[in-house]
């Protein structure tokens, strides 16, 4: 045995010499790399990364630079506690920092840091303005008093809310009457002077919630105003609503301008090209659906004229970054089961802008999750695929050449057999073609067979790529000896925006008969046993396990369902994001559109049909799909004496963010599939 110390704020462990396979506890001794930016001069890459340390239940992230020509890495961060850069001084290299919610400096971008400030109440989404003469940065500011101890001050120990309105909970929060927003302050050499509220008064949030961030607030380059996007909408009006906009503080007048009016779907991200004559951001149509066609608008300052870029273009774009010289864009998209990166160039006319020159830039079994930034003549960006964590790489657009910069984990895969993954095209109910990934256990036998799983993505709207997951991990799960099969069934972006709406209206339709023709198809292999075959997903991958344990006709002999929809009534009656139900269902049980997807496409109907076992995972700060889902169908399994399971977490939400409730969810789901669905011996 050799003994492995892996880098600081993580447990040591013991590891075989020649580690064959990946395993739960493996997966989370990954360095987790997230890309912070590249520096001024373009030479080298800032970004973290993240150790877990098992035992106390916590990561810790520290900062890494390393030159964007390739070599070694320099830490440059220990301190415990995350940072994350907010300004590199373009003269001196003195690096300016965020971290526990004061600014930190690195002088020369090296040494011991100092702190700056000690801002009471801490900071969060720090910008600098580029004149650095002001300091951009979000807050909690209480609006309404939701509290007990709120409205009845002499009753100290009550705990209690009251509500007159809905949104009263997202994602994983109950509303308490404080709300984020957007505030500038003078700043000069670490002092932060008097903070100007720009949302004064207003029961709304900046960055969105429950995930927006610093790209949700900018600067313009001349400093002279703010962009910031909100859904200024309250109660019922904000649950049903996806409009949020981009609006415009002037620092000087002090006025409030709605940039993006009229647009009723979401406007979002927000960036200036660096001389400030144009501004791109990103947008949709349709009020309500958060899965409408994402395309890229630019506006010309000069002209005053806004113009769609990939209106004729049949995908959606998920992320994008000017060039140095505001010629091009690049842009991230799934396509045909991968995500990657593409090149906008701009003509002086953009008015005879064509979606045709818009070029692919990189091509492979890989997905481009990140566009970091651009270094002279290249760019670097984040990569994953299924054997492999994201690391940072330098990309030659002309080309389309990667070349990776970071290895953070190439030791731990270096030692790991890794799982093919092939392609696999089947015709579909419909005789439209489904692509699958299929993803082998490591030393793969074609004359052994293997227990089979069907995976089920969640979304129902996201791409199934070349993603790499600490839960949903594609190689742990064939690496503990079974084939799986993942379909980009109806629903997911990256085979056109007809194929991406087909689902809405239509959960239990076609992409239940794309999953059961993507696994009939699988299983006709040889290799494959058809009598150990199982289906398992979370979310609306969830959903379709539930409606497979109504429909399957005896192909499955297990299955497991993560925060699942079992119930479509219940679950509109306690779901938040009442805009993504409306669109979904078509809207209401008591008034719908579709009265199938409250009948035929609710997997509670079925009851009367499951008599195969099934795990259940339910998270107890769930509100996206609430805990009465799973604690129902676990009553209707239990009732029906059918072999089952509930694995309850009480503290996670619709995902498992602790590390060891994370590594419990793996050990009941392998201890359940090895109880249910035996692999083979490999």
């Amino acid at each position: 045995m050799k003994k492995i110390v892996v880098l600081a704020g993580v447990f040591a462990v013991s590891l075989a010499q020649a580690q064959q396979r990946m395993t739960p506890e493996l997966l989370w001794q990954l360095g987790r790399v997230s890309a912070e930016t590249v520096t001024p001069d373009g030479k080298s890459v800032i970004y973290g990364v993240s150790y877990t340390n098992m035992e106390e239940n916590s990561s810790e992230r520290n900062l890494y630079r390393i030159p964007v020509s390739g070599g070694q890495a320099t830490q440059i961060t220990s301190t415990k506690g995350g940072e994350s850069i907010v300004h590199i001084d373009k003269t001196s290299g003195s690096i300016l920092y965020l971290h526990k919610g004061q600014l930190w400096q690195l002088a020369g971008g090296k040494g011991e840091p100092k702190q700056l400030t000690n801002f009471e109440g801490g900071l969060s989404n720090v910008r600098f303005s580029p004149d650095g003469k002001h300091v951009l940065f979000s807050r909690d500011v209480e609006i309404q008093k939701l509290h007990s101890t709120d409205r009845y001050p002499e009753l100290k120990k009550s705990n209690a809310y009251v509500y007159d309105d809905l949104n009263y909970r997202h994602w994983d929060t109950w509303e308490d009457g404080k709300y984020q927003h957007v505030f500038f302050a003078p700043y000069n050499d670490g002092k932060i002077g008097t903070a100007t509220d720009i949302m004064k008064g207003e029961p709304y949030d900046t960055p969105q919630m429950p995930f927006g961030g610093q790209e949700d607030m900018i600067w313009s380059p001349d400093s002279k105003a703010i962009l910031y996007v909100s859904k200024k909408k309250a109660g019922k009006e904000y649950a049903v609503s996806t409009n949020t906009d981009i609006y415009r503080y002037d620092l000087a007048t002090g006025k409030t301008t709605n940039f993006t009016e009229g647009n009723m779907g979401y406007d979002t991200a927000p960036e200036y090209t660096k001389d400030g004559l144009k501004l791109a951001w990103l947008s949709m149509d349709e009020d309500g659906n958060e899965a409408d066609q994402n395309e890229l608008f630019v506006f010309d300052t000069k002209t005053g004229q806004k113009y769609n870029l990939t209106k004729e273009w049949d995908e959606n774009v998920n992320s994008f970054k000017w060039s140095d010289d505001g010629s091009r864009i690049w842009f991230i998209a799934a396509t045909n089961g991968t995500q990657q990166l593409f090149e906008v160039p701009l003509s002086k006319n953009l008015g005879k802008f064509s979606a045709k020159s818009i070029k692919q830039v990189t091509k492979g079994q890989f997905d481009v999750n990140d566009i970091v930034g651009q270094a002279g003549n290249n760019l670097v960006v984040a990569r994953t695929d299924m054997n492999h964590a994201a690391e940072l790489y330098r990309l030659e657009p002309k080309s389309g050449k990667l070349t990776q910069l970071t290895k953070v984990n190439d030791a731990i895969y270096g030692k790991l057999t890794l799982s093919k993954v092939e392609r696999r095209v089947t015709k579909a109910s419909d005789g439209k073609d489904l692509l699958s990934w299929v993803i082998y256990p490591p030393d793969f036998d074609p004359n052994k067979q293997y227990p089979t799983l069907l995976y089920c993505q969640g979304g129902p709207q996201s791409a199934l790529t070349q993603f790499y997951s600490t839960r949903w991990n594609m190689q742990l799960i064939a690496a503990n000896g079974y084939i799986v099969v993942a379909p980009n069934r109806r629903g997911m972006p990256g085979h056109g925006e007809e194929w991406n709406r087909q689902i809405s209206g239509d959960w239990g339709g076609q992409p239940i008969r794309d999953y059961l023709s993507a696994i009939d198809d699988v299983a006709k292999e040889p290799y494959v046993d058809k009598d150990r075959l199982g289906a398992v997903g979370a979310s609306y991958g969830g959903y379709s396990v539930f409606m497979l344990a109504g429909l399957h006709e005896g192909r499955f002999k297990t299955f497991i369902a993560h925060d699942g929809l079992f119930d479509m009534r219940s679950w509109y009656g306690t779901t938040e994001e009442l805009f993504f139900a409306n669109n979904e269902l078509k809207g209401p049980y008591w008034d719908t559109k579709s009265p199938q997807s409250y009948k035929e496409f609710n997997p509670s109907e079925y009851a009367n049909k499951w008599n195969t076992p099934i795990l259940i995972v339910q998270g107890g700060q769930d509100f996206r799909v609430g805990i009465e889902q799973g604690l129902q169908a676990f009553q209707l399994a239990q009732l029906k004496g059918i072999k089952s399971r509930l694995l309850y977490l009480p503290d996670e939400n619709h995902w498992v963010l602790q590390p060891q409730n994370a590594i419990v969810w793996q050990r009941e789901f392998f201890n359940w599939l090895q109880e249910t669905l035996k692999p083979s011996a490999n």
